[in-house]
């Protein structure tokens, strides 16, 4: 895994890359959850978010240096 990436000579830490990048996928599985209906049987939505991005998130960071190290 790359421990910090420079954008316009800023240095990140690619965590915070890959949360910016969840960030947009949490929010297209949330429309797509609401658009089926599935927030009907969720008792608490905040939490259920929260519990989708972490789980998101664990899958971007998984997946990340396997697709990565095919594009380098």
């Amino acid at each position: 895994m790359i421990g910090e990436v420079s954008l316009y000579g800023i240095y990140m830490p690619w965590l915070l890359v890959l949360a910016v990048l969840t960030l947009g996928v949490a929010w297209f599985v949330r429309r797509l959850l609401a658009l089926t209906g599935i927030y009907r049987l969720v008792w608490h939505p905040a939490l259920f978010d929260l519990a989708l991005y972490i789980v998101l998130l664990y899958g971007v960071v998984w997946i990340s240096p396997h697709v990565f190290s095919r594009l380098s």
